[in-house]
């Protein structure tokens, strides 16, 4: 039976049992679509980076000796919709099966289902087999009862998945040692030179200007610097075992205005196109840290895989939960339109314009830097989901919507009422100056609250309380910020709610 096998820009899983046989009856299909690069606007390294690991993807089986068929994204014979390469394909190659990996993507899962719907041979859906888990697990889990709790679902996998576990118990007596991860970095211990994977990508960028693709973000065509084959994914998490890993959990947490990274893996991208598995950088971790548990505490690693273990395939799981009704989940009523400084990073807030100009120049920025500076900006400014949700799909070359969206639309902006967190993550200034060192140096000061020099972040922080107060009167998680909401001076809440108004509604000013 000839049979056609479709593989998607992030499913570029060399060890597939797809791939473990050639077979002269199968053709494998890859292609760069402007479906794909349009339905948002994204990131250029985005664009660049998913398509030359796509491409040396297509290279890597036609060497195992598989048939493959790649659109590039200026071919003329590329129809740039999936529905039209598939059909064309079946037409041209009187195709008699069509078989497809599982996306990850609620749009995509339903145009493959629409698409195998219309034609008149069978078709077949097949797992990634990337993931620790199935699509519903985590919906199974929790099924009849009344919260998600993320920590009681992250036992269960370490648990399951005999991760880091003694005789039934957590190694190290502890499940979590998340207290213990909120250092502040200050210069020492010195963060080790970043890898080098540089390349040239010039080719690849005019392609994508001639084939008229609308980018945003920055990049220096020679020195493109995220890994985009298998090989180059192993070198990178090798290099943070070996230099990153002893000080990860102390400093997960911190930012600060001379290093970017820190001690982050930056491993996202290369696990989201699938380059490398979940199990796959669990596993070299842990097998690292037992060679060398006299050099490295158990809380840099537990910090690590609960990331992977717990966040990532929780957020999996809450998104083939929830979806498509997640999508359009507004439980503020937030409605403010998103700043044009999203696009520039041209604030005179430090701590934003440092976030998202890294944003902008790598493509990449931490976990805090995207929840408790970028999205707690936009959150304490109630700026509309869809705009947050759109900006960070497209900024952040790991973010595909099943891990951007659970964590913007729920853990970032509550606007899916508490699925994901039990609270807001929101902060006024003294979080920020706590956690690094953006409030130095910066045009406002973090200690004050009002007037010219005070720092936004507090207006909008008590704003925020005051105009929500009655959505979370009965979230036992916020009694405190509220009863101090009640205990603040009438006519310095005012002023408080006064300065935030102009800050909302004049953001180019700030």
């Amino acid at each position: 039976m000839k049979t056609l096998r479709l593989v998607l820009g992030d499913q570029l899983n060399l060890h597939h049992s797809w791939y473990a046989h050639t077979d002269d009856a199968v053709i494998y299909v890859m292609a760069e679509m402007r479906q794909e690069t349009d339905y948002v606007k994204h990131h250029v390294q985005k664009v660049v980076g998913f398509f030359l690991a796509m491409r040396n993807f297509a290279q890597s089986l036609r060497e195992k000796g598989h048939q493959v068929i790649y659109f590039e994204i200026g071919d003329s014979e590329n129809p740039q919709d999936l529905n039209r390469i598939v059909k064309n394909l079946i037409s041209k190659h009187a195709i008699e099966k069509f078989e497809y990996q599982l996306p990850d993507e609620y749009r995509l899962d339903g145009q493959l289902s629409n698409i195998c719907g219309s034609l008149d041979i069978s078709s077949e859906a097949f797992d990634t087999e990337h993931f620790y888990t199935g699509r519903y697990e985590l919906r199974d889990f929790f099924q009849g009862k009344k919260q998600l709790i993320m920590e009681n679902f992250y036992r269960m996998m370490r648990k399951k998945h005999d991760i880091m576990m003694v005789n039934g118990q957590p190694d190290g007596g502890k499940w979590n040692f998340d207290q213990s991860n909120r250092k502040k970095w200050k210069g020492d211990p010195a963060i080790p030179k970043e890898l080098n994977l540089k390349k040239e990508v010039t080719n690849i960028l005019e392609k994508i200007k001639d084939a008229g693709v609308t980018t945003f973000g920055n990049i220096d065509p020679k020195t493109f610097n995220w890994p985009v084959t298998e090989e180059e994914c192993k070198k990178l998490l090798e290099y943070f075992c070996e230099k990153l890993l002893v000080h990860f959990g102390d400093y997960q947490d911190a930012f600060h205005t001379d290093e970017k990274f820190l001690f982050h893996s930056r491993l996202s991208f290369a696990m989201n196109s699938k380059m490398l598995s979940p199990k796959q950088v669990v596993d070299t971790v842990l097998e690292y840290y037992y060679k060398n548990t006299s050099d490295i505490h158990i809380s840099q690693v537990e910090g690590f895989v609960r990331q992977i273990l717990g966040w990532r395939e929780y957020m999996r799981g809450i998104y083939w939960k929830e979806m498509p009704a997640y999508k359009e989940l507004n439980e503020l009523d937030n409605q403010n339109p998103l700043p044009d400084f999203f696009w520039t990073g041209n604030t005179k807030m430090n701590c934003l314009k440092h976030s998202i100009s890294q944003s902008l120049d790598e493509a990449y920025s931490h976990h805090i830097q995207r929840l408790m500076i970028i999205g707690n900006y936009a959150l304490l400014t109630q700026i509309h989901p869809d705009e947050v949700d759109e900006w960070y799909l497209g900024v952040y070359i790991d973010a595909i919507e099943w891990v951007e969206i659970t964590n913007t639309r729920g853990m970032s902006q509550f606007a899916d009422g508490g699925i994901v967190a039990t609270k807001p993550y929101v902060s006024s200034a003294n979080y920020i100056n706590k956690m690094g060192n953006y409030c130095q140096g910066c045009h406002y000061k973090h200690s004050e609250k009002i007037g010219d020099t005070a720092c936004p972040f507090n207006a909008l922080y008590w704003n925020f309380l005051d105009e929500k107060k009655s959505y979370f009167q009965d979230n036992q998680r916020m009694t405190m910020m509220l009863n101090l909401l009640k205990k603040k001076n009438p006519k310095e809440l005012s002023a408080l709610k006064q300065r935030a108004k102009e800050i909302i509604e004049h953001p180019e000013q700030f």
